[in-house]
């Protein structure tokens, strides 16, 4: 089974940037979708961002415009660059890779913590 473990995370002022990581122990094309999902203090999780085996991507529409995903394919590792970041984006992001076949990975948890 192929694993993730994200890096990147932190404590940043509003405003702020931040780039994740997600480094695979396999390959990144074996997954169908890779996504980033954060969970906030009290609420449920929810998808922040993915990407499909193609380019195609996703954003939720609180960080459109500030949040981009990227691949290092050669180095199987997934980013998302986060910018101009508030409070409400403080949370645990966690990296999924999803398989249409059956099958899926998650990573441990990063945790992105935003002060105002």
């Amino acid at each position: 089974q192929v694993q993730l473990v994200e890096s990147g995370g932190g404590l940043v002022q509003a405003g702020g940037s931040l780039r994740l990581s997600c480094a695979a122990s396999g390959s990144i094309f074996s997954f169908d979708v890779m996504g980033w999902y954060r969970q906030a203090p009290g609420k449920q999780r929810e998808l922040v961002a993915r990407i499909f085996s193609g380019t195609k991507t996703d954003y939720v529409d609180s960080v459109k415009g500030r949040f981009a995903l990227s691949r290092d394919n050669a180095k199987n590792t997934l980013f998302l660059q986060m910018n101009n970041l508030g409070p409400e984006d403080t949370g645990v992001y966690s990296c999924n890779g999803y398989r249409l076949s059956g099958g899926e990975s998650w990573g441990q948890g990063t945790q992105v913590t935003v002060s105002s």
